[in-house]
């Protein structure tokens, strides 16, 4: 995996990804009755988004965007359609910027559990959001080296509770200490990710994004 960009004298802090009045916009259409019981709400789609700037392929706007309102939203208008459409690419657009230069994503969030399972809080929902845009395009997160992207992966599937059924995750599940230590290193453990599928070694540009054609059939 190649290292990581050298930080600069003075630790720049994490990067907003939208400011408040645009995620207080995305978050009152995510929570409205305007769009499916099941579609995300705006912690997952954060995660959700972050994963589809990371990922090695392009998840085209139409399949994504089905994912994340499971079906269409009941929009007022078109002027409220084209403006949540426009927050929601504009996140994973600053969210690539931002890990482009290195640099670490502000999470909607304080990262800290406080005792409390990571499933039981909204970093549990985050990183199910973030499995989730995984999920948009599985086979090419693991197609080129399975074992080294699912060490990746682990702390993000951990932290959303979606394994917790599998007999290693339930165990690793049960362990705390451990679930607060990776909480803590989460903006670190996406540019690892960022850097693993987008930046091949002994170079700083990214490599070109395969673009993949819409699945038939996703993972839930």
């Amino acid at each position: 995996m190649p290292a990581r960009p050298h930080p600069p004298e003075e630790a720049t802090p994490p990067q907003p990804l939208l400011d408040d009045e645009q995620l207080d916009r995305l978050d009152d259409f995510l929570a409205s009755d305007q769009v499916d019981e099941d579609a995300l709400d705006l912690i997952s789609a954060h995660g959700f988004l972050v994963a589809l700037a990371v990922g090695p392929s392009e998840v085209p706007p139409a399949q994504w965007i089905a994912e994340l309102f499971h079906g269409e939203p009941r929009y007022a208008d078109e002027t409220q359609r084209d403006d949540i459409i426009h927050l929601l690419t504009l996140l994973r657009d600053n969210a690539m910027a931002v890990l482009e230069q290195g640099g670490l994503p502000e999470l909607p969030f304080e990262l800290t559990l406080g005792g409390i399972p990571a499933e039981e809080t909204p970093i549990g929902d985050w990183c199910a959001g973030f499995m989730e845009g995984v999920f948009c395009d599985e086979s090419a997160w693991f197609q080129d080296d399975e074992e080294t992207a699912a060490t990746l992966l682990l702390p993000f599937m951990l932290l959303s509770g979606l394994f917790d059924d599998e007999p290693d995750m339930a165990e690793m599940a049960g362990d705390l200490e451990r679930q607060e230590a990776l909480v803590t290193q989460l903006p670190e453990l996406v540019l690892d990710l960022y850097l693993h599928y987008r930046v091949p070694p002994e170079t700083t540009k990214p490599k070109p994004r395969r673009k993949t054609p819409a699945k038939g059939k996703q993972r839930r």
